[in-house]
């Protein structure tokens, strides 16, 4: 997981707010790559869901399809429906570590049981305070899920 400077920020914010889906590819080539230094023993792959009304308003949720791409170089399945954002939150970009963590506490649900038991690896663009990845780790954790790890492309 590299910092998030130079080439590799750009890439990622032209990716996540500017619509070019076409990064999707290149970078999830990138998170595969990363992903092969540290393997964990996971059964599924779950992206960081975005709320219906983000989603509308973006188009796409920029996790999910690096999810896919992953999934695909990396041949494990990918769940993108049992994790889902509960509450829209305000963006993260500019709150402090203790702001972030309340912003999103409560924010996500698991709608079933299907992830009971399983580990899973949980996959989102940056991390910067990881206060995302722990508020969808509490809730698959709510369901009994084995195991959750996270992986991002970078760190804020």
């Amino acid at each position: 997981m590299a910092p998030l400077s130079g080439p590799l920020q750009k890439a990622i914010h032209a990716f996540k707010y500017e619509g070019l889906r076409v990064l999707a590819s290149t970078l999830g080539e990138l998170l595969c790559e990363g992903w092969k230094t540290a393997p964990q023993s996971v059964d599924v792959i779950v992206p960081v869901p975005l709320h219906p009304a983000r989603l509308r308003e973006r188009g796409y949720n920029q996790s999910a399809l690096l999810v896919r791409e992953l999934g695909l170089r990396a041949k494990l399945p990918v769940d993108e429906q049992t994790l889902e954002r509960i509450t829209a939150t305000r963006p993260q970009v500019g709150l402090n570590a203790e702001e972030r963590a309340e912003n999103v506490r409560d924010a996500f649900s698991c709608q079933d049981d299907r992830l009971r038991d399983l580990r899973v690896l949980l996959v989102d663009d940056v991390l910067t305070t990881g206060a995302t990845i722990r508020a969808c780790a509490h809730a698959l954790g709510q369901r009994d899920v084995r195991a959750v790890w996270g992986l991002t492309l970078t760190r804020g």
